[in-house]
């Protein structure tokens, strides 16, 4: 059976000490936070020496068809064995079977972000083969890489998981300026992420729509094409309330721009069901902005003591943390400070990609 091995061989001015081949679901230059946590992961490791092929095998997941499952274990299986495979979870989680094959050739390594089964709107069984599924799948990895303490409790607890097999890998963060807030007397809230059930957008719209006394104005930026319905339901809830002027929906941004409008913000809000970490409420603490948010699977842990959290899927209290850190600028310049302070604790890229390999080293 061939196994990766970590190696010192010397490639132009870089020492490779490994190889990898990253397999990911879909393009990764996706615009989700999962992706662009791999984008940067790879990045990351290829800077510490690691050689990184990453391929694409199918935008289908998590939800393939027999066809498109057959394409993925081909592509899977003509992959090199003597590097480490690292898959996705988004993919993982969904082919048990094709894992089990590969696992007799190659080192595998997991990458969950989130389990597959708590994703908003599945039914009760669609859930819990979701859920088999995944379990079976990640018993053929070496190695499992989570993005947050919560999601490693959850493997624990859920899955059946050793806790030698995994590793917490959190978002690394870069260095970036304070956001400066508005100067028009209305407060510009932001929201970040993908128009999907799981974002909990319609609690949003629902606890925003009992707070027109106050003036403010929300700024969505996130991809609406990846659940058309969803983004349709958004349109009529947003009409429904007659907030159209309220509310500004930016769909995919880029970068540059993503930064001017966390720092042309007031105040952060998420209202997402369920988070694997919540990288964009880390980016709202590392900008320094007051957050306002949910307990939905990490993002409690990780918005802390930077803002409010209520319970997720709750609108009225959701309006009523959104009423308290708007009416108060005390409150906001309180959760600012400790966002701030906050911000200071977060990791770098260089240390995500440091705990990353020593995953890799472990499962050779």
């Amino acid at each position: 059976m061939s196994r990766a091995r970590p190696t010192k061989r010397h490639c132009g001015e870089r020492t490779v000490t490994g190889r990898i081949t990253f397999a990911v679901p879909g393009d990764l230059a996706t615009p989700t936070g999962g992706y662009a946590y791999d984008r940067r992961v790879i990045a990351e490791l290829q800077a510490l020496g690691w050689h990184v092929d990453a391929i694409d095998i199918g935008d289908c997941f998590p939800r393939p068809n027999d066809a498109q499952r057959a394409v993925a274990g081909y592509v899977l299986g003509t992959t090199p064995h003597d590097a480490l495979l690292m898959i996705d979870g988004l993919a993982l989680g969904v082919i048990p079977e094709i894992a089990a094959g590969l696992a007799k050739t190659h080192s595998i390594v997991a990458l969950v972000h989130h389990p597959l089964a708590l994703e908003t709107g599945l039914s009760i069984d669609e859930a819990e083969a979701l859920r088999k599924s995944e379990c079976d799948a990640l018993s053929h990895a070496k190695k499992i890489v989570v993005t947050s303490t919560s999601t490693a409790e959850i493997l624990l607890a859920d899955y059946g998981v050793p806790k030698n097999k995994i590793t917490i890998a959190e978002p690394g963060h870069d260095a970036v300026a304070q956001a400066t807030g508005s100067s028009d007397g209305i407060l510009r809230l932001l929201t970040v992420g993908s128009i999907v059930p799981r974002k909990g957008y319609g609690v949003l719209i629902a606890a925003l729509a009992q707070l027109t006394d106050l003036p403010w104005h929300l700024t969505i930026a996130g991809d609406p094409a990846r659940d058309p319905q969803t983004a349709a339901a958004l349109d009529a809830a947003i009409a429904a309330e007659k907030l159209g002027e309220r509310i500004t929906l930016r769909g995919i941004v880029s970068d540059a721009e993503l930064a001017a409008a966390y720092c042309g913000s007031d105040v952060f809000v998420q209202a997402s069901l369920f988070e694997g970490y919540g990288m964009a409420a880390a980016s709202a603490i590392a900008h320094g902005l007051p957050i306002v948010a949910t307990s939905g699977g990490a993002l409690g842990n990780t918005v802390g003591k930077a803002g409010i959290v209520v319970p997720p899927g709750d609108a009225p209290a959701l309006t009523a943390a959104l009423r308290r850190m708007m009416s108060d600028p005390a409150e906001r310049q309180r959760h600012r400070a400790a966002a701030l302070t906050a911000a200071h604790g977060l990791q770098s890229w260089q240390t995500t990609a440091m705990q990353f390999a020593s995953a890799l080293k472990a499962a050779t």
